[in-house]
């Protein structure tokens, strides 16, 4: 496997390319100015000598021309000249320089161009030509040229010195990049230590937010956050374990204790059968228990719907009646409907949504009561109530009602219901599911959970 640079050693190379680009840009840039600015000053000295010549050559005769030439010439070192008549006779040329290759390179010039470079024997010269007339009136072609050497040295010597400080100013910035990166990071580093201490006895450990640089402040709110839905995940698994052992001791303990009480003497057929009816209901019990929490944690990990029709509320609030009305009329419950609605939705979700409902109602609902469902289509959602008359829920229990296993009397016992506590967090899920959600209140006697369906499933 590849290894990867740290983010530390990516900033460090990063800055030091960084400084390196800029300053090689810069260094060029000043080496062609002062390129540009040696040519200009040798363009004008070169300018120069071309009058001073042109001034000799009109003070005298041409045979008189090649003395003062030649001392003209000799005062300026790196300076040549060649000076000829329109017909090309020599009047004056450097003594001991060959001007072949200037000639050659004057050759493809264009008629109006003056200046020139040329190279001769690994040197470069920068010329010009002009003409010129002697002191009898006679026309002369002017060649002048000037040696580059000393500026050659130079700039040589100033790109070996730009090289050797880019150079330097790369490691330099490299050395201070990655002492910024280092101190930079260190808010980091600190998250990262706080973050590799949480476990399953530390999930309260939480990322500083007011000691961290603002670039960072978000990372530490948003891994806060994370770190809230784990411990409130953990501590609702932590309980839901702790009941879940509960729940299931007690039916389990049932059994063994029947078990063994039977099977300690002799028994005639009677006893054995009743003793079995009663394991049988426990085994039903515990069956339907383990349902409820499959089909539970399936919902909570996000289980799609499966399958989505358009649902006559009416319809399937008359169907659990039906189902209920001899129960209701045992217990002496009136049962009642108001409203039309319609929902898009999952049939056999919203049915045992509304049967966990109905059944919660009539466990709870006295003698001589009744139970509305009352059904309403609002803007942006359809809404059901449950209703039903008798002991209120204290304030201080509705917000955990749809906890699992929750139940408000903890007193009750199983023989006095079969319920598991898991049908509210069953109907929660199932709104959840739907992109809805329910909501509880108890107050006047009554107490009312309300399903809020939007118009169209998610």
């Amino acid at each position: 496997m590849k290894q990867r640079l740290s983010l530390t050693l990516r900033l460090t190379i990063l800055f030091s390319l960084s400084s390196a680009v800029v300053l090689l840009g810069l260094g060029i840039l000043i080496w062609l100015a002062m390129d540009h600015h040696f040519a200009n000053e040798d363009y004008v000295v070169l300018g120069d000598n071309i009058r001073l010549i042109q001034k000799i050559a009109g003070e005298q005769p041409v045979e008189g021309l090649p003395p003062r030439l030649k001392e003209m010439v000799e005062h300026h070192p790196g300076f040549v000249a060649n000076v000829r008549t329109t017909h090309g006779q020599a009047v004056y040329a450097t003594a001991g320089f060959d001007f072949g290759p200037a000639f050659e390179r004057l050759a493809r010039l264009r008629p109006d161009q003056t200046s020139f470079i040329w190279e001769q024997k690994g040197q470069e010269y920068r010329g010009m030509r002009a003409l010129a007339r002697d002191g009898s009136g006679g026309a002369l072609t002017v060649m002048v040229g000037m040696n580059t050497e000393i500026h050659a040295h130079f700039m040589h010597a100033f790109r070996r010195s730009l090289a050797f400080y880019i150079a330097l100013a790369a490691v330099a910035s490299g050395l201070f990049g990655w002492w910024a990166a280092r101190r930079g990071l260190a808010p980091l580093r600190m998250m990262a230590s706080r973050a590799s201490g949480v476990n399953a006895q530390r999930l309260d450990a939480r990322m500083p937010v007011d000691a961290v640089p603002v670039e960072m402040a978000d990372l530490a709110v948003t891994l806060n956050a994370m770190l809230e839905r784990l411990q409130d995940a953990f501590r609702r698994l932590s309980e839901f374990s702790s009941d879940l052992a509960h729940e299931l001791r007690t039916p389990i303990t049932n059994l063994m204790t029947q078990t063994h009480v039977v099977l300690s003497q002799p028994r005639d057929a009677d006893k054995y059968r009743d003793v079995l009816a009663s394991n049988a209901e426990e085994l039903q019990r515990l069956s339907r228990m383990v349902s409820d929490m499959l089909f539970l944690a399936k919902m909570e990990h996000g289980i799609t719907l499966p399958n989505e029709e358009n649902i006559n509320v009416t319809d399937e609030v008359r169907a659990l009646f039906d189902f209920y009305d001899a129960l209701a009329e045992d217990k002496g419950v009136r049962l009642r409907l108001q409203g039309q609605a319609r929902i898009v939705g999952d049939r056999l979700m919203v049915r045992r949504a509304l049967s966990n409902l109905l059944s919660n109602a009539l466990r709870y609902t006295p003698e001589g009561k009744g139970i509305l469902v009352e059904t309403r289509e609002l803007p942006g959602n359809v809404t059901i109530v449950v209703e039903n008359e008798g002991v209120e829920i204290s304030p201080e229990l509705l917000p955990s009602i749809f906890d699992r296993f929750f139940r408000a009397d903890k007193s009750r016992t199983r023989a006095e219901s079969e319920s598991a506590g898991l049908g509210l967090s069953i109907t929660q899920a199932i709104m959840a599911a739907h992109g809805g959600e329910i909501s509880a209140e108890s107050s006047a006697g009554k107490t009312r959970f309300i399903l809020r369906f939007p118009l169209q499933a998610k």
